[in-house]
């Protein structure tokens, strides 16, 4: 088969496929997209809970402050 023919072929076969509408069950997919409602609130309730990081901030709020006086003293000019 010669290039152009192969050509033809291949846009053809892109133009049947961009413009394929195949019938759509509407029905399913709002059931599917919407789901048992029991289920988004179990799916939260599975997910991990932050540690609590409050007796560390009084031991390492040294720390932080510090790094806001190393400022460059460098002058540009």
């Amino acid at each position: 088969m010669g290039r152009g023919r192969q050509k033809a072929k291949a846009t053809k076969q892109a133009r049947d496929i961009k413009y394929y509408s195949p019938n759509t069950d509407y029905s399913a997919l709002q059931r599917e997209l919407t789901g048992p409602s029991s289920r988004a609130t179990s799916h939260y309730a599975n997910e991990p809970v932050e540690p609590d990081y409050s007796a560390y901030v009084d031991k390492y709020a040294d720390d932080l402050e510090d790094d806001d006086d190393e400022v460059d003293t460098r002058r540009i000019g």
